[in-house]
């Protein structure tokens, strides 16, 4: 016969068990996994103030290299070079913000399309200032491609008042002039 006791204690055991169970089957969260990370870059981004903007993805060479692909690195290294000394380069914003100002508040991640060579990130942010920019103006996507056994940006797509923007094709018409 059970007592109080008894049962008590199974369920216990078995709630320890089951405990044991998710938390060994539980990976940690893949840093070379493309939701991972959009996920770092915007948590970084809404740190503080949230005005710290994603400078920190393309601001360099050893940032492009960590966060791009080898195609789009390729692409913004040729417009950099055909831009003339003094100008502005042809991405004059922060495509992560999709800003003049960074204005993070805070963020959604959501994986509209994970295939195994390439996969499509959509975030949406939210900003402290007022007013709210238009919801569209609010998305950014992330196109990522296999670089290797890395997965790597292969664009930034957004648009401004409405009007869609890809990094790859203002890199791309920059060469044309």
């Amino acid at each position: 016969m059970l007592t109080r006791r008894s049962l008590v204690l199974l369920g216990l055991v078995g709630l320890l068990a089951a405990d044991d169970i998710r938390f060994a089957s539980a990976e940690p969260p893949a840093t070379n996994d493309p939701v991972a990370i959009v996920t770092a870059i915007y948590a970084r981004a809404a740190k503080g103030k949230g005005d710290g903007g994603g400078g920190f993805v393309t601001g360099s060479k050893a940032a492009k290299a960590q966060y791009l692909s080898k195609s789009l690195i390729a692409l913004w290294a040729k417009a950099d070079a055909h831009t003339p000394k003094g100008d502005v380069g042809p991405i004059d914003f922060d495509p992560v913000t999709n800003s003049q100002e960074p204005d993070v508040a805070s963020f959604k991640v959501n994986a509209e399309k994970l295939e195994a060579d390439k996969a499509l990130i959509a975030v949406t942010i939210t900003g402290r200032n007022k007013p709210q920019r238009k919801p569209a103006d609010q998305v950014i996507r992330y196109d990522f491609v296999r670089d290797g056994s890395a997965w790597k940006i292969d664009d930034i797509r957004g648009a401004s008042d409405g009007e869609a923007w890809s990094i790859r094709a203002m890199l791309a018409d920059s060469l044309k002039n």
